[in-house]
C-alpha cells in the first residue's frame, strides 16, 4: 500500500534514494487539487513522480466496472514507474497535494545509461515487491486481518501509536478487496474490543499494540 512496505534490499533503497535526489534537483513541482487526476490509466509512462505533500491514490477501473485501488503514496514516495510503456493504474490526488515531476529523458542527461537503468530497474523492483505484498494481503488474510494490517501500516508510517486516514472507507474497501460494509463493521469490532479508538472519522490511536500486531501478522 503505499503504504510503503519495507525494502528487502539495501541496494534497492539506495537506488530509490538516488532517484529521489535527482527528482528533487531537477523535477518541476505541480499542485493538484483533491480528486484531480495526475495521470490516466493506459497513458504513456514517460514521467517519474515524487510526492512532496499530500497523499496520492492509484486505482484501476476493471472491465466489469469495479475499481481496484492499487496503492497510497505519501510525501517522499516515488510513483509512476512501470515495467512497460503505459500506466496500468491511474493516479489521483487523494488530498490537495504537490508532486514533483521529471521526464525520464531528463534523468538520462544526468547519469550514464547503465546507472539510469539500475536506478529505474531497482525502483521498479521495489514497486513489484509492494505489489507482491498487496497480493498476499488480498489472498491470504481474513477481513479482520486485512483491516488490522492496513491500520498497522498507517501507524508505522507515523512511527507512533496513532494515525490519520485521508482515504475514504470506500478507498480502503477497494484496496483490501472488501465491501465498504465489511470495512465499517470490522473497524467497529476493533473498537469494541478496545484494540483501536477513533477520535472522529479520520484519526485513530492504537489501544492494544500486541492484539493489533497479532492480527496484522
Amino acid at each position: 500500500m503505499s503504504l510503503a512496505y519495507p525494502l528487502h534490499s539495501s541496494s534497492a533503497q539506495h537506488a530509490v534514494d538516488t532517484c529521489a535526489d535527482a527528482i528533487e534537483r531537477l523535477g518541476v513541482k505541480m499542485a493538484f487539487a483533491k480528486d484531480e487526476e495526475i495521470y490516466a490509466q493506459d497513458e504513456e509512462a514517460d514521467l517519474i513522480y515524487r510526492v512532496v505533500s499530500g497523499v496520492v491514490r492509484t486505482s484501476r477501473l476493471m472491465s466489469d466496472g469495479r475499481r481496484q485501488v492499487g496503492d497510497f503514496y505519501y510525501p517522499g514516495d516515488i510513483f509512476g514507474l512501470e515495467p512497460g510503456d503505459e500506466h496500468r493504474y491511474s493516479a489521483e490526488a487523494l488530498t490537495d497535494c504537490v508532486v514533483q515531476v521529471l521526464k525520464q529523458s531528463a534523468l538520462r542527461t544526468q547519469a550514464d545509461e547503465e546507472a539510469l537503468a539500475r536506478v529505474v530497474w531497482e525502483a521498479t523492483t521495489r514497486e513489484l515487491e509492494r505489489a507482491h505484498e498487496h497480493v498476499m494481503l488480498l489472498g491470504r488474510k481474513s477481513a479482520f486481518e486485512k483491516v488490522a494490517s492496513f491500520l498497522s501500516d498507517i501507524t508505522r508510517r507515523g512511527k507512533g501509536r496513532s494515525g490519520d486516514l485521508p482515504m475514504s472507507r470506500q478507498d480502503i474497501a477497494d484496496y483490501l478487496g472488501l465491501t465498504i460494509e465489511t470495512v465499517s463493521r470490522t473497524i467497529s469490532k476493533l473498537q469494541n474490543q478496545a484494540i483501536i479508538e477513533f477520535e472522529g472519522c479520520r484519526h485513530f490511536k492504537i489501544c492494544n499494540d500486541a492484539a493489533l500486531a497479532r492480527l496484522a501478522e
